[in-house]
């Protein structure tokens, strides 16, 4: 008899739809899967009849052989374990072919008849839903599987557990979910992401820097942070995270769906805060752009509709960062194989921060090296002018002086003051996108050159200053939307319709 269920496999963040065939036939006992499956998938057999043993069930003495098609596309992953175990059980006559038929199945068997979590069972949920099919899928994932609006859910503990609720028809409520992720729970949740610590009142001085950031903030701009070791430039980036507003409804459907296809999902089962990712400089280039064995999401991925900080920029390896430019410019990462290509989105604002030489104090003269300049020349040449061309705002962020720290009555604004004009600055940018027509909520930062032509129009006396700036300042193509773009967010900061010269003077000083 031949049984089959649906499942999935991934292809980035999208999915292909698996049809998993069980036959039990006539023949000398054994137990094959074809299908091109991974290591992970041809173990399956071995957890499937541990777990079966469990349950004082016995495979049949016969030859039973197992199909994943198409067969000539590479499955990987142990989420094919729930769905050929239910195959089985299917062949066996323990459960209804029939009400199998109308669900995707996705989860891993440990050898008791647990059903444990497995990644990416967001996308998978959403693919159910596109087809008008029920999702059955581990407990731990049932509240992830829940946010693409899918209703009709199965979510089992234990392999009993699916079984008697598919004989009864009994779905998961959110409900259910809901009582056991309490609030209080959500509190204490360590799995859940805080990205951002700190307070910008904990920082002080630094008005020019702290201006630079909520220019970023408001607008999606890429920034550099330059400056003597101790300013406070992991400061800055660490409490950026802070003053950016929540993520919409959308974004977080996509930044979830990438976490959970990396596995790194709180038990909330929805990432509501922009992602803030800081890898370390001796990252590999598959571990921030992403790629390796199975092409899995990168630093740069994780990061989507977040913060990627980049500390201490030209310790990282060239080949890396120089990687790093097509995804800012596309907004997504394309990772090609010889049998597969793979996309993964890759909307980012970048905060970076590096010293000014190698030994950091270049330009102070009681503690420079012997060396100036041109330690500081042969440290930052490690940086290209191509990337060094994609950072809307540069900033040079100065010591501290001491008697500034002691200032116990110096007034700084907090994070939340500061994220108040960033959250109603982005309300004028969605707002006018959708008036324009733009695709979904369009931040300044990604507005093509078209866009901006609509919506960031120049007086005459602002014409006459850019352009003696751009042919003194030697500007690329680039570098002169990029400062419009950038006057464009300091003027919905102001809230001003149109850019004034004082908005383009700012913009043009934070580029030089």
């Amino acid at each position: 008899m031949t049984s089959r269920c649906s499942t999935v496999a991934f292809q980035g963040v999208d999915t292909v739809t698996i049809d998993v065939q069980v036959q039990i036939a006539p023949g000398l006992p054994t137990f094959n899967i074809v299908g091109l499956g991974d290591k992970a998938v041809n173990e399956s057999k071995e957890r499937i009849r541990a777990a079966f043993h469990s349950m004082n069930l016995s495979l049949p003495p016969q030859r039973v052989t197992v199909n994943l098609a198409p067969a000539d596309f590479q499955k990987e992953g142990s989420h094919y374990d729930l769905p050929i175990a239910l195959g089985l059980l299917s062949s066996l006559g323990v459960i209804d072919s029939e009400a199998l038929a109308d669900y995707f199945v996705v989860g891993e068997i440990g050898l008791d008849g647990k059903i444990l979590p497995v990644p990416g069972v967001l996308p998978c949920s959403i693919a159910a839903h596109a087809v008008k099919k029920g999702l059955i899928c581990p407990k731990t994932c049932a509240r992830e599987a829940y946010w693409s609006g899918l209703h009709n859910i199965i979510a089992g503990s234990t392999l009993l557990d699916v079984i008697h609720n598919l004989k009864h028809g009994k779905i998961t409520l959110f409900e259910d979910i809901d009582r056991q992720y309490s609030p209080e729970k959500k509190k204490n949740d360590k799995n859940h992401p805080s990205y951002h610590s700190g307070n910008f009142s904990e920082i002080k001085g630094q008005k020019l820097a702290k201006r630079a950031m909520e220019i970023a903030a408001a607008g999606g701009h890429n920034i550099l942070l330059s400056g003597p070791p101790g300013s406070g430039k992991s400061m800055l980036a660490l409490r950026f995270a802070g003053i950016l507003p929540e993520l919409t409804a959308e974004q977080a459907l996509e930044v979830t769906m990438i976490h959970s296809l990396a596995g790194l999902l709180p038990e909330s089962g929805l990432i509501t805060e922009p992602p803030y990712r800081d890898p370390h400089h001796s990252a590999t280039l598959p571990a921030l752009v992403g790629g390796g064995a199975k092409c899995r999401p990168g630093e740069i991925s994780l990061a989507h509709h977040g913060v990627l900080f980049l500390d201490e920029l030209p310790e990282f390896h060239r080949s890396t960062l120089e990687a790093l430019r097509q995804p800012l410019e596309t907004g997504y990462v394309s990772i090609a194989r010889a049998n597969n290509m793979v996309r993964y989105p890759a909307k980012v604002q970048i905060v970076a921060a590096m010293n000014p030489c190698k030994c950091g104090y270049m330009g102070n003269p009681s503690k420079q090296c012997s060396r100036v300049p041109l330690c500081g020349e042969q440290y930052q040449q490690r940086l290209s002018g191509p990337l060094l061309d994609r950072f809307d705002l540069k900033v040079y962020v100065e010591d501290v002086l001491p008697a500034d720290l002691l200032q116990k009555d110096a007034h700084e604004e907090s994070s939340a003051m500061i994220a108040e004009r960033v959250k109603k600055a982005r309300d004028l940018q969605y707002k006018r996108s959708h008036k324009e027509n733009f695709s979904h909520n369009t931040l300044n930062a990604h507005l093509s050159s078209q866009q901006l032509e609509m919506i960031a129009p120049l007086t005459k006396e602002c014409e006459n200053l850019f352009l003696k700036a751009a042919e003194k300042m030697h500007l690329s193509a680039r570098g002169f939307h990029r400062i419009l773009k950038v006057a464009r967010t300091i003027a919905d900061l102001d809230v001003s319709k149109d850019i004034h010269p004082q908005h383009l003077a700012e913009a043009l000083h934070f580029r030089s």
